[in-house]
């Protein structure tokens, strides 16, 4: 017996065998089956090594490779990220300008830290980042980096600084966009499309962390989707690159170089970094940006209504195949708003808006406030297991104050109206005056009368016919507008003869006749 070597340290035994005659043949010698079994191991470690060898290598230059991507990313983008320095004038200095915070978690306490933005350590010198969008001067940064700042500098990687000539931001979405005059083009990034993020995408951060300016982290994509309380107009991209005091403005950039999000707020108990970092998406940044360099401002559209998460069970909706529906119930409709102008209602189920399906109420505010203005949309919502498509014009939105405002004036006359209730004792009927947007849903289709809020069983109205829900327009031949209409026209009726009430219900107009009481 021989072992033949191969190329690469392959190992081969090659047996040499005598035929014998007989049915079993001999049984083969020690010594023969020792120097097979030495052959076998030469095999095996010798092409063990081998493989072992390769997939280092393999996993070496693979770790290279992805090096030479994040390289890339980074001398794609460095060029255009700059440094912000913001102070108060002279008036203001000494005075301590306050920084927005982010909401505290239901378990630490105030002096615990939490989710925040960057705070400067002097109050009248604030530093961050920012990133330049169009050769033109046009920087994209947070707004909490240069609010209260009268003074703005924006410095190049290559040293030049500039004033900051025009400023313009959201409050909503906390972004700023600045402009600075410059008689060249200047390098400009690339901003990504951030809904073709996927969790574990890996990221670089750049900013000017501890005022270490054109500094690059990586890490990957945690989450998507997340909400903060203090800006909850945002999506949040969560992601565990270092993020630290100096880099709120700058951009997280996918390995094509592209901007895909922009830097903004850390969770830390700390004060730095913890591995959970937030970048606003860049998709919502060239929508905000777009209306700030066009209008001034960021016009959203508006719906009018309060909104609540609502998951509806398998065939809610009839013909519909899926196991379970996502939508959103409407609380309250704010009167003369575009929902109400459009017909919602109150326990109205909001499935889809512009064909697009909604799952949430997060998902619904963002379609419907970056919607045109200009056109009409359709909006398919579920009423009492019925599925319905209204068209719904929508107008730019009411400040976020002037809006809770007529929410509490309404609700205050809501409940004003749910204490101006009349309980007829003889007819065992409690009533209350009929109003579309705060009466329970009748659906019928009247402007004035009184509802049925009950009626006793055995009683003269329940006898009658009278139910919930009803609207009682006319007694005998006078027209009820209200419960003094209503009382009135009582008053007046003989109370033994048979008086003729005129309801409309979903069922459509009936009169039903009293009888005499018991």
């Amino acid at each position: 017996m021989s072992c033949l070597f191969l190329r690469k340290g392959w190992v081969m035994p090659v047996v040499k065998r005598r035929v014998r005659s007989g049915l079993w043949g001999k049984r083969p010698s020690a010594v023969g089956l020792g120097v097979g079994l030495l052959c076998v191991m030469i095999v095996v470690m010798t092409h063990g090594g081998f493989v072992w060898a390769e997939t280092e290598q393999e996993a070496i230059q693979q770790a290279k490779n992805l090096s030479v991507a994040f390289r890339s990313a980074a001398q794609k983008v460095l060029p255009t990220v700059v440094t912000i320095r913001t102070a108060a004038s002279k008036e203001e200095r000494g005075t301590t300008r306050q920084r927005p915070a982010l909401p505290w978690e239901d378990d630490q306490k105030p002096s615990e830290p939490g989710f925040q933005f960057d705070i400067p350590r002097n109050p009248d010198l604030g530093m961050g980042a920012g990133v330049i969008v169009d050769p033109t001067g046009v920087i994209i940064t947070n707004r909490h980096v240069v609010e209260g700042g009268d003074v703005v500098t924006v410095r190049l990687i290559d040293g030049r600084e500039f004033p900051v000539i025009d400023k313009k931001s959201d409050e909503l979405s906390d972004l700023a966009v600045l402009r600075i005059e410059t008689t060249e083009p200047l390098p400009a990034a690339q901003l990504g499309d951030s809904d073709k993020l996927d969790i574990g995408d890996w990221v670089i951060a750049v900013g000017n962390p501890f005022e270490l300016e054109g500094t690059v982290s990586a890490g990957i994509i945690s989450a998507k989707g997340r909400t903060l309380r203090s800006i909850g107009r945002v999506r949040f991209i969560q992601t565990d690159a270092a993020i630290n005091p100096g880099n709120s403005g700058g951009p997280l950039v996918n390995l094509d170089g592209e901007v895909v999000g922009i830097n903004t707020a850390i969770f830390s108990r700390s004060g730095g970094y913890q591995g959970v970092g937030f970048a606003i998406p860049a998709n919502l940044v060239k929508w905000v940006s777009s209306e700030l360099l066009a209008h001034g401002r960021v016009r959203r559209a508006y719906l009018g209504v309060t909104l609540e998460d609502v998951v509806l069970p398998q065939k809610a909706v009839s013909g519909d195949s899926r196991q379970s529906l996502g939508g959103v119930v409407v609380r309250q409709v704010i009167r003369d708003t575009p929902a109400d102008k459009a017909g919602l209602k109150r326990n109205d189920v909001v499935l889809s808006f512009d064909g697009r399906e909604v799952n949430d109420v997060a998902t619904l505010q963002e379609m419907v406030e970056r919607a045109s203005l200009d056109v009409p949309h359709k909006i398919q919502i579920l009423r009492e297991g019925r599925s319905l498509e209204l068209e719904i014009q929508l107008q730019e939105s009411l400040s976020e104050r002037e809006l809770a405002e007529r929410l509490k004036q309404q609700t205050d006359s809501e409940d004003q109206t749910k204490r101006q209730r009349v309980y007829n004792k003889d007819l065992g009927l409690m009533l209350m005056d009929f109003d579309a947007a705060l009466a329970p849903d009748t659906g019928v289709r009247v402007t004035q009368g009184v509802v049925v809020i009950h009626a006793d069983p055995g009683k003269l109205a329940d006898r009658a016919g009278l139910r919930t829900g009803m609207v009682i327009v006319r007694v005998n031949d006078q027209v009820i507008n209200n419960l003094d209409d209503f009382q009135a026209a009582m008053k007046a009726a003989p109370q033994k003869a048979g008086i003729k009430i005129e309801v409309v219900s979903r069922l459509g107009r009936q009169i039903l006749t009293l009888g005499e009481k018991e």
